[in-house]
């Protein structure tokens, strides 16, 4: 096979915006509707916002523009992409092959989570989940995460969706269920919001998210901020190299990075706008991680009139951001198998799919199982769950991210580097990209990875 030669496995995106409803959908995850929400409740609401916003410009979008440059100029995706530009024994190389195994990781645990979504949105739309009241809303989490059995089932439907559609191609997979999915998920969010809107907490809740005191935010805050806008946009690890790649010809790259920074930004601040005035009427804690989901919003839920209605449609909304998601980390797995082995797309993405749904057993069984439940936990001080996702946060995508920036700002050379950049994209904006690649973003992401190892 030519280095970079398209096939019909490969395949290349039909139209700009399936591109972009694509990339913003790997972005926009889980993180976006319930991470980012409890962090800004954490942090000092509007302040950390307002940071937030600004490192997504200087640090997250210059990192995307990179990433998408290099796959649309290659037409080849991370391990690929890297022997081409540095050699096949270099060892840059291996930054393509980290984000590869990340895809591993990532979509191993990812899955268990969205599994436990699935079975909320059939407990919240059968109106199980309100039907004994709140003190049964705060027992079913702890029913869920211990049924080992349905821990399983619900990762492997959903490995299955996710290789159901990757497995259809470009085009008539990721693409088409992109331009489905990415909709909907805004239209879910728009009509919640509206509903939040009639709430008494909806004012107070506007005005915490905008009210932008800088007198609220400390040290710790400033780089939370810093750390969400760079784990936010997927950058780092080749995933939006992997989505690049399949831009046919000349493709706009800055323009399309624009377009994807902004949807991710919009569903972030409308879930907000969700999450925050539920918290305020129904006087929950909007500061909990996993709780925030699968407790606190059922309470409220429990509570509401309608609440199954609407507690159905928050948790189809989840499971839309997380299968946009899991296509993203499932094609930059299974790319590589067919760009550089040879393998056909529905091979690849059934043989790399295999291999996460056994990756996933693990995580599925840690609320239930002395081996990678109590027992491990005993042993490693964490369970495995948290074991892999502070492993794949704190620890492989921080390095992707830095390798990264410090490969596309000093290694690569002034010309090819120049060619990746957008064509009439003034010689100044071209020079102020490079200056955050080489001189702002390392450092910002040595202090995410300091601080995500609990160093600073």
């Amino acid at each position: 096979m030519i280095a970079g030669a398209p096939t019909a496995d490969r395949g290349a995106w039909v139209t700009r915006w399936g591109f972009v409803l694509a990339a913003a959908g790997s972005a926009v995850g889980l993180g976006n509707i319930w991470r980012f929400p409890y962090i800004v409740g954490e942090n000092g609401g509007g302040a950390f916002v307002l940071v937030y916003l600004l490192c997504i410009v200087f640090i997250g979008l210059p990192i995307l523009v990179a990433e998408l440059g290099i796959g649309r100029s290659l037409q080849r995706t991370p391990v690929g992409a890297f022997q081409q530009l540095a050699g096949r024994r270099s060892a840059w190389v291996g930054l393509g092959w980290l984000g590869v195994t990340v895809a591993f990781l990532l979509l191993s645990f990812y899955s268990v989570v969205a599994g436990w979504m699935l079975r909320y949105a059939y407990f919240a739309a059968s109106g199980a989940l309100g039907r004994g009241g709140v003190e049964q809303v705060q027992q079913t989490f702890g029913m869920v995460y211990g049924d080992a059995a349905g821990s399983v089932v619900g990762a492997l439907v959903f490995i299955g969706m996710n290789v159901a559609m990757v497995g259809a191609g470009i085009q008539r997979g990721v693409e088409r269920w992109s331009r489905i999915l990415m909709p909907a998920l805004f239209v879910l969010l728009v009509g919640l919001v509206g509903y939040a809107a009639t709430l008494e907490g909806f004012g107070e809740a506007v005005g915490f998210l905008f009210r932008f005191d800088l007198g609220q935010l400390d040290r710790g805050g400033l780089l939370e901020a810093l750390g969400h806008a760079f784990f936010t946009l997927s950058v780092g690890l080749g995933g939006m190299l992997t989505y690049g790649s399949y831009l046919p010809g000349k493709r706009g790259v800055v323009e399309n990075a624009i377009a994807i920074v902004l949807l991710d930004t919009a569903v972030a601040l409308l879930s907000c706008l969700l999450i925050f005035p539920l918290a305020f009427t129904f006087g929950l804690p909007p500061t909990e991680s996993p709780g925030l989901i699968f407790v606190s919003l059922p309470m409220a839920f429990a509570q509401m009139p309608a609440g199954g209605l609407v507690g159905a449609v928050f948790f189809i909304l989840l499971i839309c951001a997380a299968l946009t998601s899991g296509l993203s980390m499932l094609e930059l797995a299974s790319s590589y198998f067919i760009d550089e082995r040879g393998w056909s797309r529905r091979q690849a993405v059934t043989r790399v799919g295999g291999v996460i749904a056994v990756l996933a057993l693990p995580c599925a069984l840690t609320g239930s199982t002395v081996v990678f439940g109590s027992g491990f936990e005993a042993f490693a001080g964490k369970s495995y769950f948290d074991l892999l996702v502070d492993l794949v946060t704190n620890w492989l995508t921080p390095l992707g991210g830095l390798g990264f920036a410090l490969f596309v700002g000093w290694r690569l050379g002034p010309g090819v580097r120049r060619g990746q950049f957008d064509e009439g994209v003034p010689e100044a904006v071209y020079r102020g990209w490079l200056a955050v690649l080489r001189f702002l973003a390392p450092p910002a992401i040595v202090l995410i990875f300091l601080r995500g190892i609990g160093l600073v």
